[in-house]
Parts: structure tokens; sequence; C-alpha cells
């Protein structure tokens, strides 16, 4: 057997098991962060469409801070910050110390980054919602809530998949910051392979194959969502 394969064979004399890890570490953190950010940035999109000042300002300020950081920097503060500020807190209570979790850490970092660039994408989608859906639901007798639910979020959807498709590629990569906080993901797992065996063209290579497979397989399934958000589309 080649060097190479023995070196990704599964079990104690190979790497396999730890690269598998780290995949199912990536796409985990991936598929937690995805429906935070989504919710986040649909509530600040809201607020920055929203009539009343205080709300307007504070999403603008919230999209401007997390969109203008570096990611690397914005996951710092959230693991480093946050957990220093907490500890504070706990001490005027208990002498109790609390250590913020790295996989949570990560999940908030991404997800108020994806947010505030999904805040841009749904804004833009509200925007192009004709205002005569909202007044159109409003001589029916539905309520706010009925008519955000059952009027304009199925096409929200449809004008907004674009561009969240292009925003889950990135967290996909993104996912790849989290290493530097010591959680096992592909490329943590890649490059403690690479140190032990010296073989880093090989397991970061492998790890590239993977993030490609993993954004085909993101591509295809954003195709088969957009066809089905398309489906009552008349052509």
């Amino acid at each position: 057997m080649p060097d190479w394969l023995s070196l990704l064979s599964f079990g104690p004399d190979g790497w396999g098991d730890q690269i598998a890890a780290g995949a199912l570490v990536t796409v985990g953190l991936a598929v937690a962060t995805l429906p935070f950010g989504l919710a986040m940035g649909f509530l600040t999109a809201l607020a920055k469409t929203s009539d009343e000042p205080t709300l307007r300002i504070s999403a603008e300020i919230y999209t401007t801070v997390f969109r203008g950081l570096p990611e690397l920097l914005t996951l710092f503060i959230i693991y480093y910050g946050a957990q220093i500020l907490l500890q504070q807190f706990l001490s005027l209570f208990t002498d109790t110390y609390i250590e913020i979790n790295g996989f949570v850490a990560g999940m908030i970092a991404l997800g108020v980054v994806f947010s505030s660039y999904a805040s841009e994408v749904f804004q833009s989608a509200l925007k192009g919602v004709p205002r005569g859906q909202y007044e159109g639901a409003g001589a029916l007798g539905l309520s706010r809530g009925q008519t955000m639910r059952l009027v304009i979020l199925p096409q929200l959807i449809r004008l907004a998949l674009p561009g969240l498709s292009n925003l889950w590629l990135v967290l996909l990569k993104d996912t790849a910051l989290v290493s530097v906080i010591g959680i096992e993901d592909i490329l943590r797992q890649a490059g403690i392979a690479a140190r032990v065996t010296k073989e880093a063209f090989l397991f970061f290579g492998i790890a590239c194959l993977i993030y490609l497979l993993f954004s085909i397989l993101s591509s295809i399934g954003i195709a088969r969502i957009e066809r089905w958000a398309s489906r009552g589309n008349v052509r």
C-alpha cells in the first residue's frame, strides 16, 4: 500500500478518523450557525426598515461594526472578551470559574458576522416586494403577522435566496477560523497531521478537497431549493 494511503486510512495507523471527525465539526458548526444568523439577519433587516429611529440607528450600528471588523478579530473578542466580562460579572456573586465553550463562541462570532451581511440581503428583498402586496393583504383582513407569514415571507425567500446562498458558502469557509481557538475542525486536524507526519501538502490538499466537496454539495442543494422556491413563477 502506498504511504499516502496508509496515512489516510482509518484506525490507529492512519489519520482518516481525525480528518472525518474534523469534517463533522465543520459541517456541524456551519449548520448550527445558519439558523442563528438568518434569524438575527431578518430581525436586523426589519429594524433597519422600521419607522422607529432608535431601532434603525441601532441596526445600522450593528451591521457597520460587524461588517467592518475582520471575522478573526470578532471571534477573538467574543471568545476572550466575553469570557472576561462574564467572569468579572460572576465574581460579584461567586468565585465559580466559567469557561465559554469554543464551539458556542465560534457559532456566535460567525453568526453575528453572517447576520450583518444577511440583513442587507433581507433588506433588499423587502424593498423588492411591491407595496401593493401589503395593501392587498390588509384589504383581505390579514393581521400584520399573517401578512408577513403568508404573503411576504414566501416572496422574500425567493428574492433573498441568491444572496443568502453566497453567504452560506462564505460561512462554510469561514468555519476554518475556529481552528485558532482550539476547535478540532478540518483545518486544525489537517494541521496536526501535517506537523506530525511532515506531509503538509497531502493533508492540506485533502482539506482543500473536502471544502470543495462541501461547496459542490451545497451548490446542488441550493439549486434544488431555488427550483422549489420558483415553482409558482410564470415562465
